[in-house]
């Protein structure tokens, strides 16, 4: 609240007074406000008054247009202060205006019967002192990889971690003061919140530390941040519930194609066993990885780079989160329900294959695109019949039998028809296919 042309820079909660010489004017002024709360005292029984009374008579009742703290004109700061700061420029009035105080008495109580003011919560709150030491991710410092930078990103969105300190040292001094660390240590105990993977005796996957899970990847930093905080984190960021079967398919599907990656990279896991065809440069670990001082920069500081990498990695992962949850998640949906009938009935709206299951047959999702697509997972888990790939239109009509035929990739893991039907019969003649020779899926 402003009051006059300036503006009042008394401290609010430091619990100290101005310190400036008071001009007679001022001092003319405080003393009449030291009068107003004499006024107060009167009817009072105990002749004393609580801090918090004194200042909820300052901002409710006087509402001058001086501070009755220090005299200067301006704001009353008191009716804008946080309880907290309620408490310590309550006592602070008490000492100005030399107003006895209880002895014992709750703060955020007040006196005879007063309530708080009307601005103010009525809960009692936790006072905040400057040396409360605040929350601490510890991870090292100097070049950032993006395993610890997804680590610090996931933890940053719960509400415990939410306003964190990252510390970024390999002290072990400061690392023991921090409440959280990965990455750097030396130690996993989850009972510690310690979390590196870089230590000899680190072997721990997905599966060796949850049975249930597949996965035998070698964990990083981000892996193991994900398996033992990523549900309370899909949590907050999608308001589904723990338990929820939903939440359970985007905690597997998230760390299966976006985290187990990071993990993999990070320990120097190659995709494939000998010689890889070509080189993938443009992925996530790549990227942060560039965000690092060159060798050659005058400037060594990875901060800023830090700080970019976590916004990068933030973004990629909220936007792979939401595809998933809004377009993933209803097509498994579609699908399950498709296979438990796909025996008996042809589904009436658009179709096309999409690995959206995990399983050995083409499964099916709706598709908007007028000409219908047989789309089998990148995996290979079955590939379309091997005669037709590579063929197109009328040639692959009249070799498959089916009107309508449009294209075989020659990797044969998606087809085209012009009609729904054709498409559906493409993949029954696939899988009838499969049913006689299994060998079909490793072709």
């Amino acid at each position: 609240m402003r009051r006059g042309g300036m503006q009042c820079r008394c401290p609010p909660i430091r619990g100290q007074m101005c310190r400036d010489e008071l001009s007679p004017v001022r001092q003319d002024r405080r003393t009449a406000g030291k009068r107003v709360y004499e006024r107060l005292l009167d009817g009072s029984s105990s002749g004393r008054l609580s801090p918090l009374r004194v200042c909820a008579a300052a901002s409710d009742v006087h509402q001058p247009d001086f501070c009755l703290c220090c005299g200067k004109p301006g704001q009353v700061h008191f009716p804008s202060l946080l309880h907290v700061e309620l408490e310590a420029a309550g006592k602070r009035l008490c000492d100005v205006f030399s107003v006895p105080t209880h002895s014992g008495i709750s703060w955020f109580g007040g006196a005879n019967g007063v309530k708080a003011p009307r601005h103010m919560s009525s809960h009692p709150k936790r006072v905040c002192t400057e040396n409360m030491s605040a929350i601490k991710i510890g991870t090292h410092n100097g070049t950032f990889h993006c395993d610890e930078v997804l680590a610090c990103f996931f933890l940053r969105q719960l509400p415990e971690y939410k306003d964190a300190e990252i510390i970024r040292t390999r002290d072990p001094t400061k690392l023991a003061e921090c409440d959280i660390v990965v990455d750097v240590g030396g130690e996993f105990d989850p009972k510690k919140h310690r979390y590196d993977h870089h230590q000899r005796t680190f072997a721990e996957t997905f599966h060796s530390l949850c049975p249930e899970k597949p996965w035998g990847t070698k964990l990083s930093s981000a892996g193991l941040v994900y398996l033992h905080f990523g549900r309370q984190l899909l949590v907050q960021l999608t308001q589904l519930k723990e338990g929820d079967r939903k939440l359970e398919g985007l905690f597997d599907k998230l760390y299966e194609n976006f985290v187990e990656e990071v993990d993999a990279v990070d320990n120097g896991i190659s995709q494939c066993d000998g010689e890889a065809r070509y080189s993938v440069s443009t992925t996530l670990s790549a990227r942060v990885g560039h965000l690092n001082p060159r060798w050659n920069s005058k400037s060594q500081d990875t901060e800023e780079g830090f700080r970019k990498a976590m916004k990068l990695v933030g973004e990629e992962f909220l936007d792979r989160l939401e595809y998933y949850q809004s377009a993933w998640l209803p097509a498994r949906a579609v699908v399950e329900e498709a296979v438990k009938g796909r025996h008996q009935a042809v589904q009436k709206s658009t179709m096309c294959f999409a690995p959206v299951l995990t399983g050995s047959e083409p499964l099916a999702t709706p598709c908007p695109s007028v000409r219908q697509r047989v789309l089998l997972s990148s995996r290979r888990r079955l590939s379309l019949l091997e005669e037709w790939r590579g063929v197109r239109d009328d040639a692959l009509s009249k070799l498959s039998g089916i009107e309508g035929c449009i294209f075989v990739h020659a990797g044969g893991f998606i087809g085209g028809n012009k009609s729904q039907e054709g498409a559906l019969e493409m993949a029954r003649r696939t899988l009838q296919a499969a049913a006689r020779a299994p060998a079909n899926g490793s072709s």
